[in-house]
């Protein structure tokens, strides 16, 4: 990983931390309480020759980041290594015959719509189910925890998308 990588993903790193804890925390879609959530759009966005323990590491850190400014008690750090954990094989499953490019990301720019749309959708939907099912505890309230995780991941896949459109677009 170059330098100029580690930089940007440095950088990508604490502007998620931030916008998700200054604005998007303060920001509840529903009665429930219900928060987008971008900040995982960082573990999406790691080069796809990023070590695996790293993206487990990164996820933690990332995670635990959002649950101290979030009072969250480990919901957020649990979610994120849980989809770092899985991002691998989703890749291997998504993987083009010819394997990806070296030096290309996982990106709308390099995969194609897509390709993105469904890797980062089965991400987003593992995280927000994992993240409101470890907060209810149970399936108590199934309808509104299914109500929970679908708004949750709506909300968060526009937001994602519209980055890749704007900020992330090379």
């Amino acid at each position: 990983m170059s330098i100029n990588v580690l930089a940007r993903n440095i950088g990508r790193f604490l502007i998620l931390v931030l916008i998700q804890v200054f604005i998007f925390n303060n920001i509840h879609l529903t009665s429930y309480g219900v928060v987008p959530v971008v900040y995982i759009l960082y573990i999406i966005l790691l080069p796809f020759e990023t070590p695996k323990w790293i993206v487990l590491l990164l996820a933690f850190f990332l995670g635990f980041s959002i649950d101290i400014f979030s009072d969250t008690l480990g919901l957020n750090a649990a979610s994120s290594v849980l989809i770092a954990f899985i991002r691998p094989g989703l890749l291997n499953y998504l993987a083009p015959r010819t394997g990806y490019e070296i030096g290309s990301f996982p990106r709308i720019y390099y995969q194609g719509a897509n390709w993105f749309l469904k890797y980062s959708i089965s991400l987003v939907l593992i995280h927000q189910v994992s993240y409101y099912l470890l907060e209810s505890f149970g399936f108590d309230n199934f309808w509104v925890l299914l109500y929970k995780v679908f708004i949750a991941s709506l909300i968060s896949m526009i937001l994602i998308v519209i980055s890749q459109y704007t900020i992330f677009r090379k």
